[in-house]
């Protein structure tokens, strides 16, 4: 290895086989699996959050189907390369047995339009096979030319027997071990990204001489570990602080568990989920513009991510605070439930059943039916004629 690399470099999979997470991609039969058993890839945009193994898989794919992989940067690189990276490539194909070239742009959302545009005839042609890495959403970020031309592959952050594994496989590499709650620490803190959790590792592994201790991961990441397990008790207690403290109408304690929780390492979509169902649920006809706010702010964390995304969250639970509150609509739906299940499937009225055969109208179906027609004071069956649930 090269000591001079950083360690989750120099960690990085040469081998499909140690390559962790993204089974849906490429498990045993995932659709990345199948393209590079036939070498037929196409060109390819990996969207994910940081630390979940784009460029990697970038890497592996390329010495899969003996391409020749260039490392392309979009904060670093312009135009004027990918013209001579296009030049070498044709070159390559006649003096290399038609060898293809896989150029690999990191970050390619920061490349303005007129940048991405040099890709597309290049791409069009197949003399290069473009593999761009993006933590933003390409619907957004990449212009339409080029993404009509490219598949879309979505990773996931990854989970916590993933980032286990990558620990355990970086502790054997330092030669160090480490307790259980330092461990479960470090993994709720690195929220999925295994870049962070590697350097973490190799910060400690510069202080400590055998076994790694929760006070070491503290330190490294420079913040306490707070309480919170996110498939334990501590983490539907504050969810729920969280979900009463708007229900109350206290913008105060909601912005307080709502800290606890992102400070934590909570996934933002969890929260921003729970803040969607709570408009219609608390919410509901009271203000119903709360259930489009709390819409924009589950996206504005699926587009725009953490951290930045915080002050999407902070926006959405102070409204939805004070929000005025109405459960009638909600209310009124589970009495419906209840006599779906208690009574099954009750005969629905002719009178507003659909007729699209002379069968069926002839039998009666939508026989005088006018819509909004002031005589008609029900159209439940029969058996529930006057009831109110709303």
């Amino acid at each position: 290895m090269d000591s001079n690399s950083p360690l989750a470099d120099q960690l990085r999979p040469k081998i499909f086989l140690d390559f962790v997470g993204q089974e849906h991609l490429v498990g045993k039969n995932g659709i990345l699996t199948r393209l590079i058993g036939k070498d037929q890839l196409p060109s390819i945009i990996f969207w994910g959050p940081p630390g979940c193994g784009k460029t990697t898989l970038a890497r592996l794919i390329a010495t899969q189907t003996k391409s020749f992989f260039i490392h392309f940067s979009a904060v670093t690189s312009g135009v004027a390369e990918v013209k001579k990276i296009v030049l070498q490539a044709k070159e390559r194909v006649k003096l290399y047995a038609g060898q293809r070239t896989i150029l690999f742009v990191d970050e390619i959302h920061r490349f303005n339009k007129l940048q991405q545009d040099a890709f597309l005839p290049f791409v069009e042609d197949g003399t290069i096979i473009l593999f761009g890495a993006t933590t933003e959403n390409p619907s957004f970020e990449i212009i339409g030319p080029l993404l009509s031309r490219c598949r879309v592959f979505v990773l996931e952050a990854l989970n916590q027997n993933d980032l286990i594994k990558i620990i355990d496989r970086t502790l054997k590499e330092l030669k160090l071990t480490i307790n259980d709650k330092a461990k479960s620490y470090l993994v709720e803190s690195a929220n999925g990204d295994a870049r962070i959790a590697i350097n973490v590792l190799e910060i400690v592994s510069k202080i400590v001489k055998k076994t790694i201790k929760i006070k070491d991961i503290e330190d490294a990441l420079q913040k306490k570990a707070l309480l919170y397990d996110k498939g334990g008790e501590e983490h539907y207690n504050t969810i729920s602080a969280f979900i009463k403290s708007m229900r109350a109408s206290d913008p105060d304690a909601a912005l307080y568990y709502l800290a606890r929780m992102v400070n934590a390492g909570e996934d933002p979509l969890f929260i921003a989920r729970r803040m969607v169902v709570f408009a219609s649920e608390d919410i509901g006809m009271a203000q119903p513009t709360a259930l489009v706010v709390a819409n924009e702010v589950f996206r504005a964390c699926e587009t725009i991510g953490f951290p930045e995304c915080q002050e999407n969250l902070a926006h959405g639970a102070v409204y939805l605070c004070l929000a005025k509150k109405d459960r009638a609509a909600v209310d009124a739906y589970f009495k419906a439930l209840e006599d779906v299940k208690k009574l099954g499937n009750l005969p629905i009225p002719l009178l507003i059943r659909n007729a699209p055969t002379k069968l069926m109208k002839d039998l009666g179906y939508g026989r005088d039916y006018e819509p909004y027609h002031d005589k008609i004071k029900s159209f439940l069956p029969d058996e529930l004629k006057g009831k109110k649930y709303y």
